[in-house]
């Protein structure tokens, strides 16, 4: 992730922090010094989460998947994941709808995250 977007707020922060003060300069270099690492340290963190969320975006096969597996999609209940199993097998995707298993707007939820191998 690029910290360059950043640059300018930090840099607003820190004379905004700067003006208010009556600090030496040593104390503002000091200042300075500790907010750059605690920014620094926190653009890392959230990199790090943005770089989990997208790859915990694994498919699930609906054909063989299990219960948790489909339980763990997006707005699915257990007693939906139980009916697509009892549903088995699937075509495509699409499927869930046209079994009336999901909804329009529930499949659209779940579309990018499964799969249908045979």
């Amino acid at each position: 992730m690029n910290s360059r977007p950043f640059f300018p707020l930090v840099f607003s922060a820190l004379l905004a922090c700067i003006a208010c003060t009556n600090a030496s300069p040593d104390q503002i270099r000091q200042k300075t010094a500790e907010e750059t690492a605690a920014i620094k340290r926190d653009t890392k963190a959230v990199a790090q989460g943005v770089k989990e969320g997208l790859s915990s975006k694994q498919s699930v096969d609906l054909n063989r998947a299990s219960k948790d597996g489909l339980a763990s999609l997006p707005g699915m209940s257990p007693q939906k994941a139980d009916r697509i199993i009892a549903e088995r097998p699937y075509a495509n995707t699409h499927q869930l709808v046209t079994r009336r298993i999901l909804s329009e707007d529930e499949y659209s939820q779940v579309q990018d995250r499964i799969v249908v191998t045979r």
